[in-house]
């Protein structure tokens, strides 16, 4: 399909956006340049259409009735399968709805996507049909995978198993309240904030962010590169263990991955036999007055002594100003590549969605008032600052990530593994529709000052249950080496093997 030549009007609106001063015969003369320069853009319209345009396939699914999906988990339900034999036969899997799947509508919980149908399967899919698992479906996500709570979702909000009047943590708050409830045996979520970990504390149930780049993205809906993770959401720690030997290595696609990662039978690591090990609480990951959770992930913490391990205290003091790098991180880098570069921006390696771009291109700005809070305010805060400062703050941001990430790594000299609780309370109740703005910014962003750090340095973390606080769960987030997933793993497992296992809702 011809790309449409620009008009002098275009011209003057492009002339105009970088501070060119053209009179009318000079606006004619760049148009005719300017088409013959888009003759290019014909042609590779044209190969594409005939090499590497790929084909919708055809598989069922459909939208669940309100009385089948009582917490608002389910996006779209489904059964696919490969009908392969391996490690997941059998095993039903949620898929976080900013993952594509073949065939199946991908909404992204925002309105801005709604009705899009992706031709490809993310690797993540691939690899999950081929171990033999079966897709059930799509799990909600917030709007734009945009909040830490769950009630920014254009399809409504998610609700908590252990109290339905309670959030569901986000951004994969469908897939938290799925595993949690037994729905379904396993799930994937994705996290640039704390969107695997925080549902999974809320929820009660075990999420793994793995180490950045260690599971390929490709297929997924992208917020920033530096920070997008794809990780197991499940009930036990063998469970994501088990998924992430099935989904991590290099798929030669994703340019966030390493050239080379070895293979890692991560179940091999759960020998229950931590004994020598050091277990550290990071001071900075704790401090509410008087709380509850903080008392009992301490107790959680001094367990590991019943299993031979030490555990002693340590201070980074960058991890409470890792946040505010990672605020600048997510707001710029947001702004410029998901919303203003549609999703997968530009100049980077790897495969893209064409399809998807276009379709989220075109509707962005037609949906823009039905966008959730966050993400309107994201887009304000980032849109000001690279139109004001011109991309300095998120050039000053990333060169401090070497003294966050080093300050992390040093701390992981002294200790195998840090501690702190993954979120500082537990499942607050769902807005009732009489709160302010602030006080839902507050509600839906206020969870993530102890995971977004470990997002924007890439080190592996992983949320499990350490107990329940008036009978709400709170999650235990257990911090790794980069790429060393297998020791966070095996802690995680023998605390749970300790523990005699997780308890699970109405247990």
């Amino acid at each position: 399909m011809a790309i449409p030549r620009p008009s002098t009007t275009d011209i003057e609106a492009a002339a105009a956006h970088f501070g060119f001063h053209f009179d009318g015969d000079a606006q004619a003369e760049f148009a005719t340049i300017a088409g013959y320069t888009l003759s290019a853009y014909d042609h590779v319209d044209e190969l594409y259409d005939e090499v590497a345009r790929p084909q919708v396939p055809k598989r069922r699914y459909r939208f669940p009735e309100p009385a089948d999906n009582p917490l608002g988990a389910w996006y779209v339900t489904a059964e696919i399968s490969s009908g392969a034999d391996g490690p997941l036969s059998g095993r039903r899997v949620a898929v976080k709805d900013n993952i594509a799947v073949a065939g199946i509508p991908m909404m992204n919980g925002s309105r801005a996507l709604e009705g899009f149908i992706p031709s490809v399967d993310a690797t993540v899919i691939e690899r999950l049909l081929a171990a033999g698992a079966v897709i059930a479906g799509k799990s909600v996500c917030e709007d734009l995978c945009c909040s830490c709570s769950s009630f920014t979702s254009a399809s409504g909000p998610v609700r908590n198993p252990w109290d339905p009047t309670r959030e569901a943590g986000g951004s994969s708050s469908g897939s938290g309240a799925l595993v949690a409830a037994g729905a379904v045996d396993l799930a994937l979520g994705g996290d640039q904030g704390g969107s695997v970990r925080i549902p999974a504390s809320l929820c009660g149930i075990v999420g793994h962010k793995p180490t950045h780049g260690l599971v390929p993205y490709t297929g997924a809906f992208p917020i920033e590169r530096t920070i997008d993770h794809i990780g197991p959401m499940t009930r036990t720690v063998a469970d994501a263990a088990l998924m992430l030997t099935v989904l991590a290595g290099a798929d030669g696609l994703d340019p966030r991955q390493p050239d080379t990662l070895e293979f890692v039978d991560y179940c091999a690591a759960l020998t229950g036999d931590i004994a020598g090990l050091r277990v550290g609480l990071l001071s900075e990951g704790f401090g509410q007055p008087g709380s509850q959770v903080d008392e009992l992930v301490r107790a959680a913490a001094h367990r590991f002594t019943e299993l031979g391990c030490t555990v002693g205290e340590i201070s980074v003091p960058w991890h409470r100003h890792a946040l505010h790098v990672f605020a600048v991180v997510f707001t710029d880098g947001a702004t410029y590549q998901m919303l203003d570069g549609n999703g997968y921006g530009l100049g980077a390696e790897g495969l893209y969605d064409p399809e998807l771009i276009a379709y989220f291109a075109s509707r962005r700005s037609e949906k823009a008032d039905q966008l959730s809070t966050i993400v309107k305010v994201t887009a304000l805060c980032g849109h000001y600052s690279l139109r004001t400062r011109g991309g300095a703050p998120y050039a000053k941001a990333r060169n401090l990530l070497p003294h966050v990430r080093a300050a992390y790594d040093d701390a992981l000299e002294q200790y195998d593994v840090l501690i702190m609780p993954t979120v500082p309370g537990t499942a607050g109740p769902l807005p009732t529709g009489g709160e302010d703005t602030i006080t839902l910014l507050a509600q839906a962003l206020g969870m993530a000052g102890n995971t977004a750090p470990l997002d924007v340095t890439g080190h592996p973390a992983i949320s499990i249950p350490a107990g329940l606080v008036d009978g709400l769960p709170v999650g235990m987030m257990i911090i790794g080496k980069r790429f060393d997933d297998a020791t966070v793993l095996k802690v995680a497992d023998a605390f749970e093997s300790l523990c005699g296992g997780f308890p699970t809702p109405g247990r």
